[in-house]
């Protein structure tokens, strides 16, 4: 070979070497963002799987998670107290629970922050069956009422309570998992239970029971509700990775918003045996129901007068800690900086 032919070649093996490329070399392209593997996000939930979680699971089978360099794996919960309690002990990074819950444990020293709101307002309800004769709550005086294990009903008991006039010791408590609540007010083993929204009257309206729903945020009780929440530790270890998985999940969630049918075949995907997709459809309708309340601006941001009220309730009937400003329970700093979903939804 010519001597300017096998300095041709070099030069052409050394740019092949420098650009990545495949030229007969059996070389590969390789960029640090191909070499990088997701980071793995365990995200805990405060309940079993429902159309109320959605856009987590149209943002994990849309790859959106994965666009954001997040492995996500989603994890049915058991109710948002045990939740909330998962992440006030590190055993959870990152988890979605109620907000009231939540203030409870960080009023307590508990450390961790609410990073997104997606519920504006609870979702919470007292039902009856309609052939009960209760109208209203004042008439559950001396009535006995089904109150879920670990759900947020049960922290807001003494808010709905005082607002309507009456006292714990005025009704019969009878304390119950919340899969078990249905079938005792049916058998009329309950005069009423504290439900919700997006999932126990769902259900029974599908059976096609008469009941009577008595929203929460009708009758004293608005208060922002449902959030993603962190642990301290993760928001100072793992900030970005935090930032992520929140921006991702509100763009799940503006997908699910746009597009129910599919946010819940995506539901479904991700969990096949615990989903039933007509309810599950209603529970996502009920969701986004309250994604605009408490004066929201933005799906994922409840306002500061919002928290005001909030806290301000809180520390009235829970006893929370008057010293404790309404700051120290959340945080905007890992929201993006423009939020994909506007208030009112159109």
């Amino acid at each position: 070979m010519a001597p300017a032919v096998r300095t041709r070649v070099a030069v052409l093996f050394v740019c092949a070497l420098a650009l990545g490329v495949t030229a007969g070399f059996g070389l590969r392209a390789t960029t640090p963002a191909a070499a990088q593997s997701p980071t793995p996000v365990p995200f805990q939930l405060n309940f079993t799987a429902g159309g109320y979680n959605a856009g987590f699971a149209l943002a994990l089978q849309e790859g959106i998670y994965k666009k954001a360099g997040l492995d996500v794996t989603i994890i049915k919960g058991q109710g948002s107290g045990v939740t909330a309690q998962l992440v006030a002990s590190g055993k959870a990074d990152i988890a979605y629970a109620d907000a009231l819950a939540v203030m409870q444990l960080i009023a307590k020293g508990a450390p961790m922050k609410i990073v997104s709101t997606i519920y504006q307002s609870n979702p919470n309800a007292v039902t009856m069956l309609t052939a009960s004769g209760i109208k209203s709550i004042p008439q559950l005086k001396g009535k006995s009422v089904a109150v879920p294990t670990g759900q947020s009903q049960t922290a807001m008991i003494p808010i709905l309570f005082k607002a309507n006039g009456l006292s714990e010791s005025d009704v019969n408590l009878v304390t119950m998992p919340g899969n078990a609540m249905i079938a005792s007010l049916l058998q009329k083993q309950v005069d009423a239970m504290l439900g919700s929204l997006d999932n126990y009257d769902l259900i029974f309206r599908q059976r096609g029971v008469d009941i009577v729903s008595l929203p929460f945020a009708d009758h004293g009780v608005a208060t922002v509700s449902t959030s993603i929440i962190a642990s301290d530790a993760a928001l100072a270890q793992k900030g970005d990775v935090v930032r992520k998985f929140v921006r991702a999940s509100l763009e799940g969630w503006d997908a699910a918003i746009k597009r129910s049918d599919d946010a819940i075949k995506a539901l479904v995907q991700t969990f096949p045996t615990d989903t039933e997709p007509p309810r599950n459809l209603g529970e996502l309708k009920a969701a986004i129901s309250l994604m605009c309340k408490n004066g929201a601006k933005s799906v994922g941001k409840a306002e500061p007068e919002a928290w005001t009220r909030t806290v301000s309730v809180a520390q009235q009937v829970l006893g929370l800690s008057t010293s404790v400003p309404a700051s120290a329970y959340y945080t905007y700093e890992f929201l993006p900086g423009t939020l994909p979903t506007k208030c009112p939804l159109g």
